[in-house]
C-alpha cells in the first residue's frame, strides 16, 4: 500500500469519519480533517495512538516554522488534529487547548465589472463560461456551482437552491434571467439527468451520462488561462474571486448588507462586512454629503 493513502484504510480514519458525521460537518470540512491527520501520521509513520503530546507539539512548531504553513493553513492543521485526539482518542492534553493559529487579516482580491466581463470573453468552452457566470451572477462557492442539480432551478421564482453549502446549510439565492436562460441552453446541450455542469471527459462527449460534476482542477485550471488571456495580474484572483466581486458589486450598487449576507449565506453578518473594505463608494457618498453640508455652512 502506498504510503501516502495508508491512513485512509485505518480503523482510526473510519472512527474519527464516524465522529464527524455525528458532528455534523460537511463534506469538505471532513475532508480537510482527515488530510490534517494524514499529513501528521506519515510525518511520524505511525498510528495516531502512538504520537506524544510532545511530538506532536513538535510538529505543529515544525509545520509553522520549517514548512512555513500560512495561518489559515495552521488552522485547519489545529482543527483537524484536535478534534481526533479529543474526540477519538479522548485525549485531554493542555497542548490541545492553547493550539491557535494566528487570523490573517488580508482583504480579498476583487475584480471590477470591465474585469469580470474579460474573464467571460475568454472563458473558452462554453461549460466553463456557463459556470463562471453562474458562480458570479448567484455568489456561490466553487462546489455549490459545481453541484448544482436540475432540480435546484426554480425558474418560476428565479431563485436557486443551494443545497451543499459551506456547513451542510441550505439557502435560497437568487437567480437572473439571463442567467437562466443560459443555462436552460447549456442544459440542452448534454441533457444530463440530474446534474447542471456534468464532467464532459477526455473525448468531450461525456457530459450526458456523467455521475459526477466538472473537476476542480479543471475549472480552476481554465480559469486561470481565462484571467491570463485577459491579462489581469492582480496577486489572489481565483474561482473563488468571482463570488468576493459578486458581493462588493451588490454593496456598490446599493444592496444592503444584510441581504449580500443572506445571498452568500454568512451565518455572521462581520463575515460579510468585510466587503465594506473592498468598495469607496461608501466614502464618496460620506464626502459629498458632508462637503455639502459644509457648503450650506459656508453660504449661510
Amino acid at each position: 500500500m502506498k504510503k501516502k493513502y495508508w491512513w485512509f484504510q485505518t480503523e482510526w480514519h473510519s472512527k474519527m469519519d464516524k465522529c464527524m458525521q455525528v458532528n455534523g460537518m460537511g463534506d469538505r470540512t471532513r475532508g480537510c480533517y482527515a488530510r490534517s491527520m494524514r499529513q501528521l501520521v506519515e510525518h511520524f509513520d505511525k498510528n495516531p495512538d502512538l504520537i506524544t503530546e510532545d511530538e506532536l507539539l513538535d510538529y505543529f512548531v515544525f509545520r509553522q516554522n520549517v514548512t512555513g504553513w500560512a495561518p489559515a493553513t495552521m488552522r485547519i492543521c489545529h482543527s483537524g488534529i484536535k478534534f481526533f485526539f479529543k474526540n477519538v482518542l479522548k485525549r485531554d492534553w493542555h497542548l490541545l487547548k492553547i493550539a491557535h493559529a494566528k487570523r490573517e487579516k488580508r482583504l480579498p482580491a476583487v475584480l471590477s465589472r470591465q474585469e469580470v466581463r474579460q474573464i467571460f470573453k475568454n472563458a473558452g468552452p462554453v461549460h466553463n463560461y456557463a459556470y463562471f457566470v453562474t458562480v458570479y451572477s448567484c455568489g456561490l462557492r466553487l462546489q455549490e456551482g459545481l453541484y448544482l442539480e436540475t432540480s435546484d432551478i426554480d425558474g418560476q421564482r428565479n431563485m436557486i437552491h443551494v443545497h451543499r453549502g459551506k456547513g451542510a446549510k441550505d439557502r435560497y439565492v437568487p437567480l437572473p434571467k439571463a442567467t437562466y436562460h443560459l443555462l436552460r441552453r447549456y442544459w440542452a446541450s448534454h441533457r444530463n439527468e440530474r446534474l447542471i455542469f456534468p464532467a464532459v471527459g477526455r473525448d468531450g462527449q461525456g457530459a450526458p451520462t456523467a455521475k459526477v460534476p466538472m473537476s476542480i482542477d479543471g475549472v480552476q485550471g481554465a480559469f486561470r488561462k481565462a484571467k491570463f488571456a485577459a491579462g489581469i495580474i492582480k496577486k489572489g484572483v481565483s474561482i473563488h474571486t468571482l463570488r468576493h466581486s459578486y458581493a462588493t458589486h451588490l454593496l456598490e450598487a446599493g444592496v444592503n448588507l444584510r441581504v449580500i449576507q443572506k445571498n452568500l449565506g454568512h451565518s455572521n453578518i462581520e463575515t460579510t462586512m468585510i466587503y465594506l473594505h473592498l468598495t469607496n463608494k461608501g466614502m464618496e457618498d460620506a464626502y459629498h454629503i458632508i462637503n455639502s453640508i459644509m457648503k450650506d455652512e459656508e453660504d449661510e
